[in-house]
């Protein structure tokens, strides 16, 4: 009895923080909850930066972080506790060991991670604190915008590291040439390629302090040229980005579709009525309302004009026995008319 007890609330604890399909009341304010103590963690390192507040609500600031390692440290143990409960089939300790390895749980870890190491190692380590700024990430977990970016990054991982490689090259190439040209005019930002290269960054990537400049007309000339490179370099990174989402969401809509389609197909969902399960999916999938609803349109309209398409097909035809309408489908030698 005890262990069934056991397992029916770590089912209940699994639905209720990881299971994204689960949706409850008591699940939509444990997130907020969530959501609301990540964003107030951040807000309160940003105003302990300022020694004037710090000083004056010190007290509060150092028993709320106390609170919320409590917490997001409760919250962790019981995430990795009851993913067992995700497949049924696989041994739970392979399952934690696999979510450990997670992004997510890495997330988690690197949020309360910071106050374990201040508290445990002996010289002063208060500079740890700025790193809960990365609690910023743990909303990943709960906005699917988030997601979509991180899923987007991941899958056009090859063509950023490719970016990069190239950027690399020019940067290395740029400070070298540069060097070259400028080391004697301006021995004092152009000495060493080590040096030049903080030139090549800054206007690879198109930022230009104007901190250091060429002087020398051939450096001038060779930083026109390398000025309109990074212009084109620093578009392909946001042109794959831009490219990536776009596929990303088309490729939800049509995992939408799909669904929809497989549910009317197996009448299990009725599109006019049955408003629940259309939203239920739709929080699954990630979409907003207004391509939520013209999904809904289009497959209301294409189920119309199937029902039309057989109406046409059902042709009659008359029994020579009775004179009734029968139709073509039925066997008119077996009409008893």
């Amino acid at each position: 009895m005890k262990l069934f007890a056991w397992s029916s609330f770590r089912r209940w604890v699994y639905n209720h923080l990881e299971n994204e399909q689960y949706d409850s009341f008591f699940s939509r304010v444990l997130n907020y909850f969530l959501i609301g103590l990540i964003v107030t963690n951040v807000a309160a390192v940003i105003f302990e930066s300022v020694n004037q507040f710090y000083l004056a609500y010190q007290w509060y600031f150092d028993h709320f972080e106390l609170m919320s390692i409590g917490i997001f440290s409760i919250e962790f143990l019981l995430r990795l506790w009851s993913i067992s409960e995700q497949d049924a089939e696989q041994p739970a300790w392979k399952q934690r060991l696999q979510w450990l390895m997670s992004w997510g749980a890495i997330i988690d870890l690197i949020a309360i991670l910071p106050a374990f190491i201040n508290y445990f190692v002996p010289f002063d380590l208060r500079f740890l604190r700025v790193l809960r700024l990365l609690r910023l990430l743990k909303l990943t977990r709960y906005f699917i915008s988030l997601q979509i970016l991180l899923a987007v990054i991941k899958r056009e991982k090859g063509s950023f590291q490719a970016v990069l490689f190239i950027l690399s090259i020019l940067i290395i190439m740029a400070a070298g040439v540069l060097y070259f040209v400028e080391h004697k005019a301006q021995p004092e930002h152009f000495g060493s390629i080590p040096q030049a290269m903080w030139w090549s960054v800054v206007t690879l990537t198109t930022v230009g302090y104007g901190d250091v400049t060429p002087v020398t007309d051939l450096g001038k000339i060779l930083g026109a040229i390398i000025t309109i490179l990074g212009v084109g370099i620093a578009a392909l990174p946001a042109g794959i980005l831009a490219t990536g989402l776009a596929n990303e969401l088309n490729l939800r809509n049509q995992l939408l579709e799909q669904q929809f389609r497989e549910a009317l197909l197996s009448q299990k969902v009725d599109l006019v009525r049955d408003q629940a399960t259309i939203e239920q999916i739709r929080r699954q999938i990630g979409l907003p309302y207004h391509q939520t609803h013209e999904i809904i349109v289009y497959l209301m309209r294409e189920h119309l004009i199937e029902s039309n398409q057989k109406l046409k097909n059902f042709s009659y035809q008359y029994c020579p026995n009775c004179g009734e309408k029968v139709t073509k489908d039925t066997d008119i030698d077996s009409c008893m008319g």
